[in-house]
């Protein structure tokens, strides 16, 4: 162990955590062996999250900093993060240029930009240009009656420098001309236009292309893209809210107009017009990125979906439903034991069925569902709506701060009032991201007909279409004492009053964190005491400083501890005297790992739970979640093979974290065999 190591911090910075991670992320996309056209998406993946880190993680920190609060670790790692995030774009940039783009054309995949076309190409720009771009844009001079424009967040804009004297003999200067945002940015090229079978078009090319068009008389001296990021984090206050609803959409509308946090403007242009646009903006430099190629990466995806060209994407699968869950009647499969489906490896369509079937079978007399994320078009949120209008009792508790899905929320919380459900939004202050749907089933038995109940509880949202992108777990039962708990949840969210006691669920901000505290604990004293003693773990973050001091104390004590943690994790790992007994790593590939799983073997005994929640202090003390245990047997070792076991294995897509925050990637021995989790898991439970 380095000096730098031991002696380091105990905590580790969560932005250049975060940028670690992206940086495992465009790993993959310049992995050669990785899909071509799946190396193009990892890179737009990058694009996105850094979008949402400096809308909200360095939105965030500079609305401290004018405060005076500024945490002292992310003060004196600002220097370092602004070099990191800077080195992560240039390398994105590079790839895109020097290997993506190169690699794509030699398939027949062409990006035609302005300073490139053929006189057909030309032509056929032009045709748009003047038919479907032209009337969209409203071109703005920069003078005394013309104040500079209120520029969206993330919206694509171009600054022009002009010469020459307009109609009314003004001197020409500077204009900003805001692209449509009606419009698609990239375009499929006729292949007779294209000279390739997959050709595509820029927005951004045929604006610049022809933006003289829009200054007649006038001389176009240099156009160039920018983009301008806002603070996009939503505040409500939590005391004086009476409808969060009515507050909220209030909110949304300023979303776009947020506090400016970082300008992106194109390669060239000049040092002149850069300090143009950062005072307009109160910037300062460092908050400038220079790219080369077009300000907004994430445009691109929509390259993948014009291009039909399987071979250079991953091969499709499709998601196995498990043997038990095709039985005629799914609730009487859920009655005998409990049922774990492991997404995207096995299908979602159980759980939809699980709502649909409630929806119409008159047997059901009630249904309650949380909603954080579920999208704008969801056959889910659709049953609910059919139960309601069903009249049956539907209870839905919708989480309008999701974020960047609160317009999406607000939406279904419309629709299922208008249909007759009752909506709640949780309680004010602290999210509601725990995942249930309980329904309630009037059935015949020995002694008549009583409600029986059947739960659903995953670690992933109710959402199809990121059912078949995120790794997740779900489970389905009956067991009495859970679905009391969960009923017991859903009083929370709805209704007053004191809480009652959980049987077998921990809840947080109640009893989640100190259950995970006391299982840490629990291992160390076994471990102490000279019995066996283990705990592992899969989460997407790792922050919360008391559960982290838990573990350095149970390392101490001789618990060996493995940690999967997706994203970023604050703990140090393998230091002498602090953690030497812990081992750090992340798994990055296809899919993304998003369940949370927590493993303790406590003398002999596994204590195996699933929970929606990371251990953040967001998640443990400002969040409704809960985490469920793993009763079964069985249920129980599944998922500490396919969670925690093949993913320690994993030497493909598994990177080892260091105790100063860098990552290697693992490799198999030479000669050695691969081992790749999520794609040993496809092959095993999708046949994939």
């Amino acid at each position: 162990m380095n000096a730098t190591a031991a002696s380091g911090p105990r905590l580790l910075n969560r932005e250049l955590g975060i940028l670690a991670f992206n940086e495992r992320v465009l790993a993959q996309a310049e992995d050669p062996d990785m899909p071509l056209l799946e190396r193009l998406r990892f890179l737009t993946i990058v694009s996105n999250n850094l979008d949402e880190f400096f809308e909200i993680r360095i939105a965030e920190l500079k609305q401290l900093r004018l405060r005076g609060r500024e945490p002292a670790e992310s003060r004196a790692a600002r220097d370092e993060i602004v070099a990191r995030a800077r080195r992560l774009v240039e390398r994105q940039y590079a790839l895109l240029n020097n290997t993506i783009l190169p690699a794509l054309a030699t398939h027949g995949v062409v990006i035609h930009l302005s300073g490139t076309w053929t006189e057909a190409q030309r032509a056929w720009a032009e045709r748009y240009f003047d038919s479907e771009v032209e009337p969209l844009l409203t071109p703005i001079a920069l003078d005394p009656s013309h104040p500079f424009p209120r520029i969206l967040n993330k919206s694509l804009n171009f600054i022009v420098e002009l010469h020459g004297q307009d109609a009314f003999g003004r001197k020409a200067g500077v204009a900003v001309v805001q692209a449509p945002r009606a419009l698609p940015r990239v375009l499929a090229v006729p292949p007779e236009i294209s000279g390739a079978p997959h050709g595509v078009m820029l927005l951004s090319s045929i604006v610049q292309g022809f933006v003289d068009r829009l200054f007649p008389g006038m001389t176009v001296r240099s156009v160039h893209q920018f983009r301008l990021t806002r603070d996009s984090d939503l505040f409500v206050d939590d005391e004086e809210v009476t409808d969060l609803r009515e507050a909220l959409q209030g909110e949304l509308s300023q979303r776009h107009y947020g506090d400016e946090v970082r300008l992106e403007v194109s390669a060239g242009i000049p040092d002149s017009l850069v300090g143009l646009l950062l005072r307009e903006f109160e910037l300062d430099e460092h908050d400038c990125y220079r790219v080369a190629g077009p300000v907004n990466l994430v445009r691109l995806q929509q390259i993948i979906d014009l291009v039909d060209l399987p071979e250079l994407k991953f091969a499709p699968f499709e998601p196995a439903v498990p043997a038990v869950l095709r039985e005629k009647d799914l609730f009487a499969a859920i009655r005998k034991h409990d049922i774990l489906v492991h997404h995207p490896y096995e299908s979602f369509s159980p759980v939809m069925e699980f709502l649909v079937c409630a929806a119409r079978d008159p047997k059901v007399v009630a249904i309650k569902q949380t909603v954080y994320r579920t999208g704008a078009a969801s056959a889910l949120m659709q049953a609910l709506i059919d139960a309601a209008q069903a009249g049956k009792e539907v209870t839905v508790v919708v989480e309008l701060m999701a974020r960047f899905d609160e317009e999406t929320n607000i939406n279904w919380a419309d629709k299922l009032e208008r249909a007759g459900a009752h909506v709640v939004y949780g309680v004010v202050g602290h999210k509601t991201h725990a995942k249930m749907a309980m329904v309630l089933r009037r059935e015949a038995g020995k002694d008549g007909t009583k409600l029986r109940r059947y739960a659903h509880l995953g670690t992933g949202n109710y959402h199809p279409r990121t059912a078949r992108l995120y790794e997740d777990f779900g489970l389905f039962t009956a067991n009495e004492d859970i679905c009391s708990d969960v009923h017991e949840v859903f009083r929370r969210l709805t209704g007053l009053g004191q809480r009652g006691t959980l049987r077998q669920l921990a809840q947080a901000p109640f009893t989640l964190h100190e259950m995970v505290l006391a299982s840490i604990r629990r291992a160390a004293s076994n471990a102490r005491a000279g019995r066996k003693a283990r705990i592992a773990a899969k989460v997407n973050a790792l922050l919360e400083p008391t559960v982290i001091d838990a573990l350095y104390e149970a390392s101490n004590a001789g618990v060996k501890i493995d940690l999967i943690v997706r994203g970023v994790c604050a703990l140090r790992p393998g230091v002498p005297g602090l953690s030497e007994n812990i081992r750090v790593r992340s798994i990055v590939g296809r899919f993304l790992e998003h369940s949370r799983v927590y493993y303790f073997w406590n003398g002999g005994k596994k204590d195996v739970w699933l929970s929606s929640a990371d251990w953040m202090d967001r998640n443990l003390f400002r969040r409704v979640e809960v985490a469920f245990p793993m009763r079964d047997r069985k249920l129980r070792d599944r998922v500490i093979e396919e969670a925690i076991e093949a993913h320690l294995r994993d030497n493909v897509n598994a990177w080892l974290m260091d105790a100063d925050g860098r990552y290697t990637q693992r490799k198999p021995r030479k000669g050695g065999k691969r081992h790749q989790a999520q794609m040993e898991l496809l092959a095993r439970l999708a046949g994939g």
